[in-house]
């Protein structure tokens, strides 16, 4: 077994075993116990006491991050000419069509997010195989298929970020980093976990939040009272 380092033992002090920990606490706490030399992302994990293999139990949502994801997003925005210009004023880091369709035919994929427009998603669906896997395909649910093309990079590029529940009921995504204060981190995670809350189906049976889990990119997650979330 491996030893454990000065700063994971420092860690390991400032944890107390087995506390659920109200958000706030945990969004302080995170923070303390994070020792990395980069500015790590702080992350969420919630499981659902959904079953995701029933199509009126999937749980899948964008959230607006009121303090941002902290991150520098890349947006191709796949558009026709007379919206290349309002692409470019929100932001888009890539804007056109075609060119950049037969780029990612040959495998460039070096984006966070693709934007498009429906008219376009007859050519975008051949390059399901290549964008799908790595979570690039765009969806109208997302809001990443839309008319109001700047509009929609404005709000991805000012911390919309689009999630769905795993195969096992959990719920991953990065709420900020380590650089943000602990009011910055609480923000966006209660924001996060209000929006799951109302997305629940209506068929969800039982505890619909089960667990909640805040870590940053190397600490231990901290367990935190799903109750504290709505104080």
């Amino acid at each position: 077994m491996a030893k454990l380092t000065k700063n994971q033992k420092l860690a390991l002090e400032k944890i107390e075993v087995g506390k659920a920990y109200s958000l706030k606490e945990a969004s302080a706490l995170v923070k303390e116990i994070s020792f990395t030399k980069f500015d790590a992302s702080v992350d969420m994990d919630v499981r659902l006491g959904v079953d995701p293999r029933k199509a009126n139990q999937m749980v899948r949502g964008v959230v607006s991050l009121p303090n941002g994801t902290g991150k520098q997003v890349r947006v191709l925005a796949l558009c026709t000419p007379d919206k290349e210009a309002e692409a470019k004023e929100a932001g888009a880091d890539y804007v056109g069509l075609d060119e950049y369709i037969n780029k990612i035919k040959g495998g460039w994929t070096d984006v966070d997010v693709i934007i498009t427009m429906p008219s376009i998603m007859g050519k975008i669906g051949a390059l399901g195989r290549i964008l799908g896997p790595r979570g690039l395909m765009p969806n109208p649910k997302s809001g990443t298929v839309t008319m109001e093309i700047g509009k929609a990079v404005k709000e991805v590029k000012q911390g919309k970020i689009d999630f769905k529940v795993d195969k096992s009921g959990i719920v991953h995504t990065s709420i900020g980093k380590l650089n943000f204060t602990p009011e910055q981190i609480y923000g966006n995670a209660k924001e996060f976990v209000l929006t799951l809350i109302k997305l629940k189906p209506t068929v969800a049976k039982g505890t619909y939040i089960k667990s909640i889990y805040l870590s940053s990119t190397m600490s231990r997650g901290l367990k935190v009272d799903p109750k504290s979330v709505e104080d």
